[in-house]
């Protein structure tokens, strides 16, 4: 990069840990990353390896749930650097695995909250940042579980985010930003371990490899 050429931003929500962090790591070759999630250690944990890579990183811990905070963080970026070419959304709440009738009403909260409720106010923040950018573009990740056994609430709830988003894709074509949804292989995250306990991991793609794959695959 030139000394006088502006850095690329890229925003990552969900990056302490799994994909999301391995994307952030890989992002930060060529870009500013801007690192989003409430696990605070695993944010400085991500900072530490990407300084080491030669990369920068701005660390947001924050709750996505919370609009105000959203709010803030769509200005700080604007205010810093006027505009925002990348955005990957990696956040996901996953409920506990339970049958329908044995359903939380806590856990039903949480996961629309979460999973599409941040997402719908995340796209209305963080839309007009990447029309501010000459290819602004971002980044979901499709996994359909509606309908299967004791996926209930995660199941809902990421189908809702998918349905929005897919929205939004299909209503930004022509005019941007580009929107790009892709479903990953299966990864040795504590997500899937929380859904599938005592699978093989072996077989299983690392983060950092689908990090890699998945960036490079982008049309």
């Amino acid at each position: 990069m030139a000394e006088n050429e502006k850095p690329k931003i890229a925003l990552v929500t969900g990056a302490s840990r799994g994909l999301g962090a391995a994307l952030a790591l890989e992002l930060a070759r060529d870009h500013h990353v801007i690192a989003l999630a409430t696990t605070t250690g695993g944010l400085e944990d991500l900072d530490d390896r990407i300084g080491e890579a030669g990369g920068q990183a701005t660390l947001a811990p924050m709750d996505i749930t919370v609009p105000e905070a959203m709010a803030q963080l769509g200005r700080s970026i604007y205010d810093r650097w006027g505009r925002l070419d990348f955005w990957a959304h990696s956040a996901i709440y996953a409920a506990p695995l339970t049958p329908a009738a044995h359903l939380e009403s806590r856990d039903l909260e949480k996961s629309f909250a979460v999973n599409a409720t941040a997402t719908a106010t995340l796209i209305k923040m963080i839309e007009p940042l990447l029309n501010l950018a000459p290819s602004g573009r971002a980044l979901f990740f499709e996994d359909p579980r509606a309908g299967e056994k004791f996926f209930g609430y995660y199941g809902a709830s990421k189908a809702a985010q998918m349905a929005i988003v897919r929205s939004w894709q299909a209503e930004t074509r022509r005019s941007g930003p580009q929107v790009d949804i892709v479903t990953p292989r299966p990864m040795p995250t504590a997500t899937r371990a929380r859904f599938f306990p005592g699978e093989d991991r072996a077989p299983l793609a690392s983060p950092a490899s689908e990090a890699k794959r998945i960036l490079a695959e982008l049309p």
